[in-house]
């Protein structure tokens, strides 16, 4: 049976050079949102094209096997690939795991999903932060 756990991602801002941590990014196409947080972000950048990150443990019979997916949506009007880079932490922020993902040739509108083993033992209590991302014209 697998069970998936939401994790709430928390984003490091990089356009604009704001060193700031928001929550992912909502579905609203506004040109602003406000999060959770009270706070509020910038109109849809390339960051929002990342509309999902979250850990899914599939453990089962005593079994470890905990994995990441994404969705990843082109709102570009130009074919995409990206790159991030995530790390996850635990409540003390102590990082147990990290890593970089790849999406590639991602056509305007078009919706990519994947997905990734980890080395994670648990995901209860684990965070994941987005610590680089990068969305580039595919050729």
């Amino acid at each position: 049976m697998a069970v998936a756990i939401g994790v709430a991602v928390a984003v490091t801002a990089g356009d604009d050079g704001d060193d700031s941590t928001t929550s992912a990014p909502s579905t609203s196409s506004a040109p602003s949102a406000t999060t959770p947080q009270g706070q509020t972000r910038k109109a849809a950048g390339e960051r929002d094209d990342l509309t999902s990150f979250q850990i899914d443990d599939r453990s089962s019979a005593g079994l470890t096997d905990i994995w990441l997916t994404w969705t990843i949506k082109n709102n570009s009007g130009q074919k995409s690939d990206y790159s991030w880079e995530w790390e996850a932490v635990d409540a003390d922020g102590t990082r147990l795991a990290n890593g970089t993902e790849f999406e590639t040739a991602v056509q305007p509108g078009q919706i990519a999903k994947g997905e990734t083993p980890t080395t994670l033992k648990t995901a209860q209590g684990i965070k994941l932060n987005i610590t680089d991302f990068e969305r580039n014209r595919a050729y």
